[in-house]
């Protein structure tokens, strides 16, 4: 059975029976014209929207439906982490083909309904709609922040030092694991779950901003390259990457030295690690300790912000530094 069998009421009494129950503060919620939500006292609002679309953002010949859903909320949520706001909320609107088989619709939203549960986010409402198109999921999130808590790109400064979450290349090299059809052996099976299953780091930006550790916050959808120029743009400084200090994810080293390529640098360009990149004064590493001891994920310096409005990447070479442009990263029109 395909979705062109069934109502639009009947697609989304599918997506009803897959939520959990609606929380207290959720006025109005799936059924009517619109929700209605209870805001939070003496807190802001966050809001993002993000959209993916088949043939751009994945391809359903190597995607499982739990992925595609797990994708659609976990990009959202990843814009939230940077911003230092708790989740809350997700809208949901759907553009189906009408050839999508129902089993594949009821995974999709599976997988987006485990990523919403595991980060306590309630599905309020959304749309669903038939295209001639290609399948597109577009996802607006809500989350809340204390009023001076919110993370932006701009107050970053020259002096401040440079981290990022986690470790980088993976997604990248699990794309190209993917397309090449090599399958998922060995190093190459947690580089594919990381570009599938991608894991936003809510906790560990919500950290930041609880204890005003950052000064500046992005995330990493489009690699690090790209990010680093956004964030000393925004915030109109310089950044200096020690080339020794990025952490290239293990198995994606492996796999590019495989494939001949230069894991530094396609971890560095590369994108969809959904990790954090943000800036600490000297004088604020101890307000770290938290993020690192319960975000859940490694925190590692990885540069400084200067005055020099220049953005390069510092590799030393028999003891000498030598700075150089970083790669060029994922842009997404070309």
């Amino acid at each position: 059975m395909t979705v062109s069998e069934l109502a639009e009421r009947d697609l989304i009494t599918r997506i009803r029976q897959l939520l959990p129950p609606a929380p207290s503060w959720l006025v109005v919620g799936i059924g009517d014209d619109a929700a209605v939500v209870q805001p939070e006292r003496s807190r802001l609002d966050v809001l993002s929207v993000d959209a993916i679309v088949e043939g751009v953002h994945f391809d359903r010949r190597f995607t499982p439906p739990a992925a595609i859903g797990h994708r659609a909320l976990a990009v959202n949520l990843s814009d939230l982490a940077a911003m230092g706001a708790a989740p809350r909320l997700a809208l949901l609107s759907l553009a189906l083909p009408p050839t999508l088989p129902c089993d594949d619709f009821d995974g999709i939203v599976q997988g987006l309904v485990a990523v919403a549960t595991r980060h306590r986010v309630h599905v309020a409402g959304g749309n669903v709609t038939r295209t001639s198109g290609p399948l597109v999921l577009d996802v607006t999130v809500s989350g809340t922040v204390k009023r001076r808590g919110y993370l932006t790109r701009h107050q970053a400064r020259a002096g401040d030092e440079l981290y990022v979450s986690g470790t980088l290349g993976a997604a990248a090299a699990g794309l190209e694991c993917l397309r090449a059809s090599d399958g998922v052996a060995g190093t190459s099976e947690g580089c594919v779950q990381r570009y599938l299953y991608p894991d936003p780091r809510v906790r560990a930006g919500m950290l930041l901003s609880r204890n005003r550790a950052a000064t500046a916050c992005m995330d990493l959808s489009d690699g690090l390259a790209d990010a680093a120029r956004q964030l000393a743009e925004a915030s109109g400084i310089g950044i200096v990457i020690d080339a020794a200090d990025v952490p290239v994810d293990p198995g994606a080293r492996a796999w590019f030295e495989r494939t001949g390529a230069d894991p530094l640098t396609e971890a560095i360009r590369g994108g969809d690690d959904y990790e954090l990149l943000f800036t600490v004064k000297p004088r604020h590493r101890g307000r770290l300790a938290a993020a690192r001891q319960h975000g859940g994920v490694t925190l590692t310096r990885i540069g400084l912000c200067t005055s020099e409005r220049e953005v390069v990447l510092r590799r030393t070479a028999a003891g000498a530094p030598a700075d150089e442009p970083l790669p060029s990263g994922f842009r997404h029109f070309r």
